[in-house]
């Protein structure tokens, strides 16, 4: 199964986190990534602490824990490629409205920011994820 396919089928709750030139480290609840190609996801993102934090440190990680299965998941470890706050992309690109944060504020800044994968490995153990 692609990474692609994991992650449009399978159901749970992703952590991304962040740190900042100084190494201060944040973490935030997102939705599961927007898929570019095999190699490349998007996340929507508001103007706040993780976005800040990438402004200065591209490197990120995300942990996504499956809803089923116990202690099954993945961890992609990520460097940031690209920015944009193209409105219509920003729309085009989402798949779910209001998951986890309920109503968003169309005044508030919006940014669709892509990432290389580095990595994967599975949510527990040391082995990297096929």
């Amino acid at each position: 199964m692609s990474m692609q396919d994991y992650f449009e089928s399978t159901r749970g709750t992703g952590v991304l986190a962040t740190a900042n030139a100084e190494g201060k480290v944040d973490v935030a609840i997102y939705a599961r990534p927007h898929f570019i190609d095999a190699d490349t996801i998007a996340f929507i993102m508001r103007d706040r602490l993780t976005h800040a934090n990438l402004q200065s440190n591209p490197h990120a990680a995300y942990l996504f824990h499956q809803a089923e299965g116990g202690y099954k998941g993945k961890r992609l470890y990520l460097t940031k490629v690209g920015e944009e706050t193209d409105p219509e992309k920003i729309a085009g690109i989402r798949r779910r409205e209001k998951q986890m944060t309920g109503e968003t504020s169309e005044a508030e800044a919006q940014f669709l920011v892509t990432f290389r994968i580095d990595k994967v490995r599975p949510l527990v153990g040391d082995d990297e994820a096929t």
